[in-house]
């Protein structure tokens, strides 16, 4: 299993989601023809997408390093980022079923209707493999490992049907939500913030939305030109060369222009599909909808999710320093803020000020839990032979050990027979809450635009995906 599990994992998006997206099509009744270009077109997004995405945590490490060292940042908890953490994942006990387990899970909540999503993005499974793995070491239980891994699988899937509204109205996303492991779970936080935002006088009138700096600035409000200048502003406080500052503004002004495009062409591939699911579900299961659950790598690429992941870096930093008690060194994930950023943007309606402030309590918040459960990360780490950069000896990340899920699961493991069966009787009730929801309702009071604002904050015409 474990050997059927990495293989799968090894070949990644670019090659899988291609063949799943060809079986599903064709059993949804795509002619087969359209189903092969569909699939294929998907696949070339997605290498599209990981391209860029490898340009800017490139571009970014040696200015977020720079700025480290410039911090004189002395702590003892290496942020060893996502792909370390998705390898300890996958190598534990428990990342070697995840797939099945996590496969299971999710067919049983569809067919009982407690979930409109199906998660095909096999290889973020490891965010569930993770949570399995920290508990099954704090129990010392491999069996409560699992099953804070289904439920796991089980939070994930209500929060993307919760949360697809937003999604697909921001980012034009027809009938996807995104049950991303990272991304997910913040959505718990922007939903109130974004309700006690607009209550606040004079803060909730504040606009500052990539479209609205357009209108205001010109030319110099363009989404690259944003890029441009936030890019220069983190090479200067890295402490980069002249010639590293200008490559780090152009990278940063590409990043902003060809993710989008790439997502475009990803959403070419994924239209057909998603109508044919659509008149599918609705021949066989009437009032009833499905979701595509895809990784949130698709929603990083609009500007104001960049441009809030720039201006978090050197904010995560400040936070890491002066935070009483933080002992992470925020490095490895710094690059990978728009994954944390990405669907609390949408609720915002692309409000770049309200983001950045929950992004920040997010990370003040995320620290301390990514502090507290160092020493089972570490163990997890050892447990697969994973070799620390360096001379680390404590470890952790930003992506999934600073994640509120996972805090919400290392607290709940201090006592898993009481705690373990609770959690999962109230993820299943909070999926059945948002199942009796229609498609596109408003979560909560005070969540629609006010009167003259637009539903969501567009991006220039031509960034728009």
């Amino acid at each position: 299993m474990e050997t059927v599990t990495q293989f799968i994992t090894d070949l990644g998006p670019a090659v899988v989601l291609p063949v799943l997206i060809f079986v599903f099509a064709v059993i949804l009744g795509l002619r087969p023809g359209r189903a092969f270009r569909a699939g294929v077109l998907i696949g070339i997004g997605f290498v599209g997408i990981g391209l860029v995405i490898t340009l800017l945590l490139e571009q970014l490490g040696p200015a977020a390093e720079g700025l480290a060292e410039r911090f004189e940042v002395q702590l003892n908890v290496i942020d060893v980022g996502w792909p370390s953490t998705a390898a300890i994942a996958f190598g534990s006990q428990v990342g070697a079923f995840i797939i099945p387990l996590g496969l299971a899970v999710n067919i049983a909540l569809l067919g009982i209707g407690l979930t409109r999503t199906l998660n095909i993005d096999l290889w973020n499974y490891w965010h569930m493999a993770f949570i399995g793995a920290i508990v099954a070491i704090v129990t010392e239980s491999l069996l409560w490992g699992f099953v804070a891994a289904a439920i796991h699988m089980v939070i994930l899937l209500a929060l993307a049907d919760w949360s697809a509204p937003w999604i697909q109205r921001y980012y034009n996303f027809p009938n996807v939500s995104l049950p991303h492991g990272t991304s997910a779970p913040y959505v718990f936080l922007a939903i109130p913030l974004n309700y006690l935002f607009d209550r606040i006088p004079v803060v909730r009138d504040w606009k500052l939305d990539p479209d609205t700096i357009q209108r205001r600035f010109g030319v110099f409000g363009e989404s690259i030109i944003l890029g441009l200048v936030l890019g220069i502003v983190l090479g200067v406080l890295g402490g980069l060369s002249l010639n590293a500052v200008l490559q780090l503004g152009i990278s940063l002004a590409a990043v902003m222009l060809l993710l989008p495009r790439m997502v475009a062409i990803l959403m070419e591939g994924l239209a057909p599909v998603a109508e044919a699911a659509r008149e599918f579900v609705q021949r066989r299961f009437p009032g009833r909808n499905l979701y595509i659950g895809l990784d949130s790598a698709i929603a990083v690429g609009a500007p104001a999710v960049i441009a809030t992941a720039l201006l978090m870096v050197p904010i995560t930093l400040v936070i890491a320093v002066v935070l009483p008690g933080n002992q992470v060194l925020p490095f490895g994930d710094l690059a990978t803020m728009p994954f944390i950023v990405c669907m609390m943007v949408p609720i915002f309606r692309g409000n770049i000020f309200r983001s950045v402030v929950a992004g920040a309590i997010a990370i003040a918040g995320g620290l301390y839990i990514a502090t507290a459960i160092s020493p089972v990360f570490t163990q997890a780490a050892n447990n697969v032979n994973f070799q620390a950069p360096g001379d680390a000896t404590q470890l952790s990340s930003l992506v999934d050990g600073a994640n509120p899920v996972t805090g919400l699961f290392f607290g709940v493991a201090q006592a898993p027979a009481v705690g373990l069966p609770l959690l999962g009787a109230a993820a299943l009730l909070f999926a059945w809450w948002v199942s009796r929801r229609q498609p596109g309702e408003p979560a909560v009071a005070g969540s629609k635009p006010r009167p003259g604002e637009p539903e969501r904050a567009r991006e220039p015409q031509e960034e728009r995906i």
